[in-house]
């Protein structure tokens, strides 16, 4: 059995709550790609992953999904495939969406045993926490991996407790706004942002680049991985 060793470390009752939960992971891009194929390498049943994005030539220096092959294909459709090709017994539903505030609960309609928040647009990203806190789902979100170099300062730790992230910053004043100071596990890096790797953009979205490592958005997605499977397997909320 593929999973034997599995669950010789968690062991079976672990690993049979594990096959057996229902998890959601929003945005397939660099962090949400590696918790997805973490979460199936690890056992879990049973996989909502949502992404409205196409690969893309900029994604290779970082992103699993991400080949010369995959290119232009839709990130969910990429990551379905290698999900079943790693446990074909798994359960993945896809939505290929953009989420914002007036049709989460329609695109996440089923119950689910924790959701990982992988998305960097502030806006949907406040959203889909206000959802998941309002439901009760245990939620892990990641913060910004861009600008940053140094795998041994990633953290996981309540939202409250996150600091040197721009994006992290910019969403605790949100949430304050609305109320909301803790309550969910964050993964972030506590390493101070490379700002010479930062380039603004002069548009009508003021969007910015951010420059990436390889293996950055990599340990994220297993930091947020982490997070839900202990979570799971411990039956707690992300706390």
């Amino acid at each position: 059995m593929w999973t034997e060793r599995t669950e010789l470390l968690l062991g079976k009752e672990s690993l049979e709550r594990l096959k057996n939960a229902s998890i959601a992971i929003v945005g397939c891009g660099g962090v949400g790609a590696y918790t997805a194929e973490m979460l199936a390498r690890a056992g879990a049943g049973h996989l909502t992953i949502v992404d409205n994005d196409c690969v893309s030539l900029t994604n290779i220096n970082r992103q699993l999904l991400a080949l010369h092959s995959t290119v232009g294909r839709p990130k969910v459709d990429v990551l379905k495939e290698r999900l079943l090709d790693i446990n074909p017994q798994m359960e993945v539903n896809c939505a290929a969406e953009y989420l914002h505030e007036g049709h989460i609960s329609d695109v996440l309609d089923g119950h689910y045993d924790c959701l990982i928040d992988a998305i960097d647009t502030l806006s949907p990203k406040i959203a889909l926490i206000q959802f998941c806190l309002t439901n009760n789902i245990p939620l892990v979100s990641s913060m910004g991996s861009g600008a940053k170099l140094d795998v041994t300062r990633v953290r996981i730790s309540d939202i409250s407790k996150t600091h040197q992230c721009p994006l992290a910053h910019m969403l605790r004043k949100r949430l304050h706004k609305l109320g909301i100071n803790s309550g969910f596990l964050a993964v972030f890096s506590e390493e101070p942002p490379h700002k010479e790797s930062v380039i603004l953009e002069e548009s009508l979205n003021k969007k910015s680049q951010v420059g990436t490592i390889s293996y950055i958005p990599a340990v994220f997605g297993c930091a947020c991985a982490q997070a839900a499977v202990s979570a799971i397997i411990n039956q707690s909320d992300c706390k």
